[in-house]
């Protein structure tokens, strides 16, 4: 176990979700593991820069030419995919998810899915750092697999549809992020 994220988990309007609050955390840097499947899924984490941006931070995801192009100055480690009923290559990101959460220690996770977010989310619920999962803009009225998985893990479950929101009791209303 290691120290949680200082503080609430708050939404600032107009702004992107505010996940850990930016009151004094005298002296701490928030430690962020950002986890998405390239493509649409990492997509989604780009409008969170200004958020992202401002905490240490770490990403997982899988080896592709956008990844690359897209974190090229950042920390990143690649997972093993496909992971679409994939077990080999879940129980593969599950260890490497357990190896990761232990080295870099975060405060917080926080996802856009797809099948690399469940080792990461629920060992992470697990260790007691803080989860956050933003189910994906293109799916409005029905769950995705991976929310499904995830929804039990997290501690904030962010919608960006109001259909979302009747999907997921409890989810937080962000609204579309890209």
């Amino acid at each position: 176990m290691w120290p949680d994220a200082h503080g609430d988990l708050a939404r600032c309007p107009g702004r992107p979700p505010s996940l850990v609050s930016q009151r004094d955390t005298g002296g701490y840097r928030v430690r962020i593991l950002l986890v998405a499947s390239s493509g649409g899924h990492l997509a989604q984490l780009m409008p969170l820069r200004p958020w992202w941006q401002q905490h240490v931070r770490r990403w997982v995801t899988f080896d592709s030419v956008d990844a690359r192009s897209v974190l090229a100055d950042e920390d990143v480690l690649f997972g093993y995919s496909p992971t679409t009923r994939n077990v080999p290559n879940l129980l593969r990101n599950t260890v490497m998810a357990r190896r990761v959460l232990r080295g870099f220690r975060p405060d917080l996770v926080l996802s856009t899915g797809a099948g690399i977010a469940v080792p990461y989310l629920w060992l992470a619920h697990r260790y007691g750092a803080r989860t956050a999962y933003l189910e994906v803009v293109d799916r409005i009225d029905t769950a995705t697999l991976t929310g499904r998985l995830v929804y039990p893990a997290t501690d904030t479950f962010l919608a960006q549809w109001p259909e979302q929101e009747r999907t997921y009791p409890g989810a937080r209303l962000v609204g579309p992020v890209i």
